[in-house]
């Protein structure tokens, strides 16, 4: 079967005439019957039948199995073989299509009496299955046709396709990244007499490439015929890359529908201000649309995120960009973030509002780096005032100023269930899960496995701890940290296992344990390198500590502060454990002990 490559909706006009030498017509036998083989059957023509509708209709006056030279349409192409059948007789014909439009009866039929008759004809000339799978090179068809005629009238046969054409054509921007295209319908379909019997087999089919030419331009698509009756919801590019339709059709036999590729913009917004992200590019493009004045969206992943190699703009550069909505990880990862130089504010976010969210994302390989003194940096906020609410990070985060593995600076609002397998380091104040925590700020069920560093660069205060670098009038409760917290440089520096300084904070049921807690003698302590009441006192209950150094509190300035301090030294922590839950009491988190060292479950 000879093909041609071009397609497009439209089914161009052009009859193809098919003639057949006719017999001369003999006296009649008895009657109004014919004697036996002598009234053959003419096909004056075959045409196919164009249909209405919702969708394109797949034709004008041509058919078949090959597409015309503009792509609009099809035709019977030399050695094409279809079956005829007068009234629905046992007897079949077969006739093939000839290089000169014409139509030679391989096994001809013949009338047999002189009345008017329905005929009947069928492409592929056999009844059978047809592998729809791959389309690449060659389109598949079934056409079925009927017409009326009698011995003196030759007969016009008028096919229609009994299946449906499926194009896809990307758009300019989209063209160049699609190498190939897959539908996901039928595979398979069996036929009787050019009518579809059953389709089978639901899986990816290979569509072929096409191009056609629109208004002087050449249109590249990809195009199959289907089974009609299946609801195609998806399509896939490259193998790889699946995309669901904006809704689904279900073809029609004879219909054509267009489907329109546009680029993967990585993201799909209901004009309400809520964005659902797929990729990296889209989550760039969202966090330039919240940047720009759209603070407010909610953001939602729905799949793996990696940044790898792209420049990040944190989302909410400054206090006076503030970020408001909701971003919901879906318990998704987001790879490779890397945000360098010396901007303030650095992380996925800059700056979080009050009222914003943050939750259900795992950041990981991220590499946080300003060299701002006055720089707050951390693997998911520099700094917010927001919620932020199972969160974990693991990579490097670093900053001249303030620096935490999950946030660099809580001014109130919340963290729970957050967590730091980062390396922390800073230049003023580091924090394994917030560097710096005020206003009221509640952590809760937070902790920090990574090492955390202070390299201070100032004769002031400065602070480092393995959970939160400084605290004031804020709650830890439930939090704890297993890497080593070391504090050196110019100035006053305090080290704390749990905290650098609370400064009239409470901590509950917090614990530092496994590495090391080093800086200077008197300002360094298992749970707090100080403890310090402006005008209230702050309270530490049920805390505890399992290496160096021999004090829980380096330097205590607590006032009347109730100092529940244990250091666990023969390694068995089921006593501490025993305590930490009865002062968790009803907090809805207790510890438990299923290795060397306790964890936290919800409850």
């Amino acid at each position: 079967m000879k093909k041609r490559h071009s397609i497009h909706v439209i089914l161009a006009a052009a009859a193809l005439l098919l003639a057949m030498a006719a017999c001369t017509k003999d006296e009649l036998a008895d009657g109004d019957r014919l004697p036996e083989g002598q009234y053959p059957l003419e096909i004056a023509r075959i045409t196919l039948g164009v249909e209405g509708g919702e969708a394109q209709p797949w034709g004008t006056p041509q058919t078949r199995v090959s597409e015309i030279a503009d792509g609009t349409g099809s035709e019977f192409s030399a050695g094409d073989l279809f079956a005829v059948q007068i009234d629905g007789k046992e007897e079949v014909g077969t006739y093939t299509v000839q290089d000169n439009n014409t139509v030679k009866a391989e096994t001809p039929l013949y009338w047999s009496d002189t009345g008017e008759h329905t005929v009947t004809a069928w492409y592929p000339a056999k009844s059978s299955t047809i592998d729809l799978g791959n389309q690449s090179q060659s389109l598949a068809y079934l056409l079925y046709a009927t017409g009326t005629g009698d011995y003196q009238t030759p007969v016009t046969l008028t096919f229609a396709h009994q299946l449906a054409k499926v194009r896809v054509t990307p758009s300019d921007d989209a063209l160049g990244e699609v190498q190939s295209l897959q539908l996901y319908t039928y595979t398979q379909c069996t036929y009787e007499k050019g009518e579809v019997v059953q389709g089978s087999q639901e899986g990816w089919i290979e569509m072929k490439p096409c191009e056609y030419t629109e208004n002087g331009a050449t249109i590249n698509c990809w195009e199959a015929n289907v089974v009609p009756g299946y609801t195609i919801t998806k399509l896939q590019a490259n193998g790889t890359e699946e995309r669901e339709l904006s809704s689904g059709i279900t073809p029609v036999a004879g219909k054509f529908y267009n489907i329109t590729l546009d680029k993967d913009k990585g993201y799909t917004d209901d004009g309400q201000g809520n964005y659902i992200v797929t990729t990296a590019e889209g989550l760039k493009a969202v966090a330039d649309i919240a940047n720009n004045g759209n603070l407010g969206i909610n953001i939602t992943l729905t799949e793996n995120i990696n940044l790898t190699d792209m420049d990040w703009t944190p989302i909410g550069i400054d206090y006076n960009h503030q970020y408001t909505g909701t971003f919901n990880g879906g318990g998704h990862t987001i790879t490779g973030l890397t945000v360098t130089g010396s901007d303030q504010y650095v992380g996925l976010f800059g700056h979080i509002g009050s009222g914003g969210t943050v939750k259900d994302v795992t950041l990981e390989e991220v590499k946080i780096e300003s060299n701002n003194d006055m720089s707050a940096v951390g693997g998911v906020a520099g700094r917010s005032y927001g919620t932020l609410e199972n969160c974990s990070v693991s990579g490097s985060v670093s900053g001249s100023g303030i620096a935490g593995g999950v946030v660099g600076y809580q001014s109130g609002g919340f963290l729970t269930g957050c967590s730091s397998s980062a390396t922390v380091n800073a230049g003023g104040v580091a924090g394994g899960v917030a560097g710096l925590t005020d206003s009221g700020a509640t952590l809760t069920a937070c902790y920090a496995t990574g090492d955390v560093t202070l390299e201070s660069i100032n004769s002031g205060g400065n602070f480092v701890g393995g959970v939160v670098g400084s605290n004031t009038s804020c709650t830890l409760k439930a939090c704890y940290a297993w890497g080593s917290v070391t504090g050196s440089g110019s100035g006053t520096i305090y080290v704390g296992g749990v905290t650098g300084t609370n400064d009239e904070g409470t901590l509950t049921a917090c614990y530092h344990a496994n590495g090391t807690v080093s800086g200077p003698a008197g300002t360094t302590g298992g749970v707090a390198g100080r403890n310090y009441k402006f005008f209230n006192d702050p309270v530490i209950t049920a805390c505890y500590w399992g290496s160096n150094p021999d004090t829980g509190i380096g330097y205590n300035e607590g006032g009347s502060t109730t100092i529940e301090t244990t250091k666990v030294t023969d390694g068995d922590w089921l006593d501490a454990v025993a305590q930490m839950n009865t002062a968790l009491n009803e907090s809805g988190w207790q510890y438990e002990l299923t290795g060397a060292l306790p964890t936290l479950k919800k409850q």
